[in-house]
């Protein structure tokens, strides 16, 4: 165990009791715990180039005042119990807390003026404030065996630095043949870059893709997690309204150098982008020589109707990074997502990725790499589909059944939560009372919104607890 302990050999205190005073003042301020084991004498001379005899000379007068006690064949330890003196004089040694003024930050650290973080569940609630997978459902066995397969044949270089920063070939390969039969994409391998999870595909995209001032197109409502990204790179955010058919492309205007859409699901409302307004929007893309963010993070969950092409597979001559995830279909600690970027663009892409984190963990792209190309993904995602689909019924219903009129779904039949505008002026009142966790939607909108909108998360939830949900803020008894 290595230890900071300065001695100073030119100092008038020998050298024994400097040693000495280190030792107290640590045991004291608490930075050497009670109980924790203390380097022998041999290894503290050797570590701090004095003889063995004047560290022996200070551990022996540490052991006969109380502060380390030797235990024969074990070593030397801190004492449990220091002594009255030392307890005495614990005040005396412990250091004030220094206040000093922070540091000047950078212009991207003062763009993070603030945050949206997820309002943790709270027991005893019925927690409508947060979607994701239902962890219960995934077929965890599986996964176990086809991580414990890999872990014991690994290969040592599995474990040491990925010379793949781009991610795993094998997975890339199933990553692009998985979206060209889903979404319709338009891609090889050599286009697909594995990132700890879309929101790193989302910083990485504002580094590269606009320079601060630029203005970025935004959809109003849209995802906080990229408003907030690009805003904090110095982005000229620019909202555009969403209707029934998706991004009002009418309303881009001829200045933003980059579009950030979700059109198969659209976040918040829920809405799929039209045919006519994809092609109107790459249009426009083209005429303009903007670059389009697809953001796909839940397209695989679609309740009536085909999967929806991707933007990305319609381009032509117009820049679309396409950014998928891994989080909603599986589980959200995998942390893999990926970015389909156009040729011109890989390389720089991965240089990028390599200065972030140099790579994403190469055992659990394997296994994922597996867990696609065996069909257990689709399966998995065919089973969940049918669940949610009817979780969403019953909440829909249950709306439908305490309020009527007074509650107005957006957006199709797809995802994992509801964009609902509840005209009720107590729900968050009646909400808080009867133990049920909201959202508001309104961190979503840059500029109009207002109280009434809500998500309601419903993929977590069993059909039981989502109809008790909605009965408790409509203030109905059982």
């Amino acid at each position: 165990m290595a230890l900071a302990i300065n001695i100073e050999p030119a100092s008038p205190i020998p050298i024994h009791r400097q040693i000495y005073e280190a030792w107290q003042r640590g045991i004291l301020s608490g930075r050497f715990a009670a109980g924790s084991r203390v380097p022998s004498t041999r290894e503290l001379a050797v570590a701090l180039a004095v003889s063995r005899s004047t560290v022996t000379q200070a551990y022996e007068q540490l052991i006969s005042e109380g502060y380390l006690q030797a235990a024969r064949g074990s070593g030397t330890f801190v004492c449990r119990q220091l002594p009255d003196r030392s307890l005495r004089t614990r005040a005396a040694v412990r250091l004030a807390p220094h206040h000093s003024l922070p540091p000047p930050l950078s212009r991207y650290g003062s763009g993070l003026s603030e945050d949206y973080p997820d309002e943790p569940r709270r027991p005893g609630f019925v927690c409508f404030s947060q979607w994701g997978p239902d962890l219960v459902q995934f077929p965890w066995m599986l996964w176990r065996r086809t991580l414990s397969r890999h872990l014991r044949h690994a290969r040592r270089d599995v474990f040491d630095y990925a010379s793949q920063v781009q991610g795993y070939e094998p997975l890339r390969r199933e990553i692009a043949a998985y979206v060209s039969r889903s979404r319709a994409v338009d891609c090889t391998a050599s286009q697909v870059i594995v990132v700890n999870g879309s929101q790193q595909g989302l910083d990485l995209c504002a580094r590269l893709l606009f320079e601060r001032g630029d203005k970025v197109a935004m959809e109003n409502p849209g995802y906080p997690g990229a408003i907030h990204t690009f805003s904090a790179y110095g982005a000229s955010l620019q909202p555009v309204a969403v209707d029934h058919d998706g991004l009002v492309c009418a309303d881009l205007g001829r200045s933003a150098r980059l579009v950030y859409v979700t059109p198969s699901h659209q976040y918040p409302t829920g809405v799929a982008m039209s045919l006519n307004r994809r092609l109107e929007l790459l249009a426009w893309a083209r005429r303009q020589a903007a670059v389009i963010i697809e953001d796909d993070y839940d397209s695989e969950y679609r309740y009536s109707g085909s999967p929806l092409p991707a933007l990305q597979g319609l381009a032509q001559e117009v820049p679309v990074i396409y950014c998928g995830t891994f989080s909603k279909v599986m589980f959200p600690g995998l942390r893999i997502g990926y970015l389909i970027v156009p040729e011109n663009l890989v390389e720089v892409f991965t240089r990028a990725k390599r200065l972030a984190d140099n790579y994403t963990p190469i055992l659990e792209q394997i296994a994922l790499r597996d867990f696609i190309a065996d069909g257990h993904l689709a399966r998995h995602i065919r089973r969940m589909r049918r669940l949610y689909g009817s979780r969403r019924e019953a909440l829909l219903e249950a709306l439908n059944r305490h309020f009527g009129g007074r509650a107005t779904l957006r957006g199709d039949a797809a995802g994992m939560h509801a964009f609902v505008r509840i005209e009720d002026k107590a729900l968050r009142e009646r909400a808080e009372r009867n133990k049920v966790q909201l959202r508001s939607a309104q961190a979503c909108f840059m500029e109009g919104g207002d109280a009434h909108h809500y998500l309601f998360g419903f993929s977590s939830l069993t059909e039981r607890v989502i109809r008790d949900g909605i009965r408790r803020i409509a203030g109905r008894n059982a």
